[in-house]
């Protein structure tokens, strides 16, 4: 068998003696030491005491759990050896200053998917790098559009534990040998599969979401006799790692708009450090990433923690999705979206 590059080869490769490049570089790798770290403290499941724990109830029914916190502080120590000023976590309120000085901006969801620790289901991880600008505050200096990302990525922590890495050129993926704790690339230049007929969206809250939503639902669940002419499956598999990790492998698209729920209007996904990470991901891999009226990565964001709809996947399907989000009644695909402009950002 030909050995696999790691992932260090590949980033020293990539970073060439740019200042800036081997600063992302170095930061990754402390990212992916990480998650190699976390992969082994989720393979001990209940062996490792009560990961599921719940710590503290937020808004939106949203729960801390012990391991969100065991995550972020796993994750924090090895960014500690990296040349990153700040990082933005969904487990802190605030940024949390590392080296003030240094070039680069870490944006983290420690650990994606808690909801499924208890039962032994699929969690992830989500990253995002920045450059450091000359803001007043760190705080400040995350409130930037996704285009600006130097680097972004997820882990999927399964029956394997799969690194999804994007550094402008491309979405590749990497599997960690749980012998030598190493990253290998198994797989350059991901392209998300055209023709999968599934959606992924949370059903149970159908009848909470906007009419044009409920009209494309109701299209790929009408199957063969809808206009789309086709049977359709769907996925949940409430982790949106999971979800973009079976996009990406399979194709179909993605669905997490905002509805009618207290907490929900401005959708339920953190822009910065879910929905910006992602975007990069699918869009580096062919496809298309947005809000339901604009591309994600366009985003400003006005708060550290500001939340969005987030709709992505294969190209083809979100343009049809956008005819449906375009027009009155979900009678939308006499209007494209984004008429006047692209869907996804150039």
């Amino acid at each position: 068998m030909t050995p696999r590059k790691r992932l260090d080869e590949t980033l020293i490769a990539w970073a060439d003696s740019d200042p800036l490049r081997d600063a992302v570089a170095a930061t990754i790798l402390c990212l992916a030491d990480g998650a190699a770290k976390l992969s082994r403290l989720l393979a001990s499941g209940p062996l490792a005491g009560n990961l599921g724990a719940v710590l503290f109830d937020g808004e939106a029914g949203e729960e801390q759990k012990a391991l969100d916190v065991q995550a972020q502080a796993i994750f924090i120590a090895c960014l500690r050896a990296a040349r990153v000023a700040a990082i933005a976590s969904e487990e802190a309120p605030e940024a949390i200053p590392l080296t003030p000085d240094a070039p680069l901006l870490v944006a983290l969801d420690p650990l994606d998917g808690s909801s499924n620790i208890d039962t032994g289901l699929t969690v992830g991880s989500i990253f995002s790098i920045l450059p450091r600008g000359k803001a007043v505050t760190f705080e400040h200096e995350f409130l930037r559009p996704g285009t600006t990302q130097l680097a972004a990525g997820y882990v999927l922590y399964g029956p394997h534990t799969s690194l999804v890495l994007s550094v402008g050129d491309g979405t590749d993926l990497y599997v960690l040998d749980p012998d030598s704790g190493m990253f290998h690339l198994a797989q350059a230049k991901l392209e998300i599969p055209r023709d999968k007929a599934e959606f992924a969206i949370n059903m149970s809250n159908y009848r909470h979401w906007e009419e044009n939503v409920r009209a494309y639902i109701n299209d790929c669940l009408s199957g063969r006799d809808g206009p789309q002419q086709t049977d359709f499956n769907m996925r949940w598999l409430a982790c949106l790692v999971a979800e973009a990790h079976r996009i990406f492998s399979r194709g179909g698209i993605y669905l997490y708009p905002a509805d009618a729920r207290k907490g929900y209007g401005s959708g339920r996904l953190r822009l910065i450090y879910e929905a910006n990470p992602i975007a990069m991901l699918v869009h580096q891999a062919g496809g298309l990433a947005t809000d339901g009226s604009m591309p994600i990565l366009e985003k400003v964001p006005a708060k550290l923690h500001q939340r969005t709809p987030l709709m992505f996947g294969a190209r083809e399907k979100m343009e049809r999705l956008a005819t449906y989000l375009n027009g009155p009644g979900g009678d939308g695909e006499r209007a494209p979206l984004f008429r006047r402009r692209t869907l996804f950002c150039a």
